[in-house]
């Protein structure tokens, strides 16, 4: 789980081009975005896959969507 949510919070962080948490704080948010990922993916419908390939894409789309609410959220 950790070696996923490090994955998908680092994609993340490439993804949506920020500086980024450092190393614990991307992998924090990938594992709360796998949460979120799949709480979503489950809410519409959709499967991104089987396995550990899945998995990853699950949690990145969760870390990018949680990145950038966090991102919103400190502008104000």
């Amino acid at each position: 789980m950790l070696a996923i949510g490090g994955v998908s919070g680092w994609l993340a962080g490439i993804v949506m081009k920020g500086g980024g948490f450092g190393f614990i704080g991307d992998i924090i948010v990938g594992i709360i975005g796998a949460v979120v990922g799949g709480y979503l993916f489950g809410l519409v419908g959709i499967s991104a896959g089987v396995g550990l390939i899945g998995l990853i894409v699950t949690a990145t789309v969760g870390a990018i969507i949680l990145l950038f609410v966090i991102r919103l959220i400190k502008r104000v």
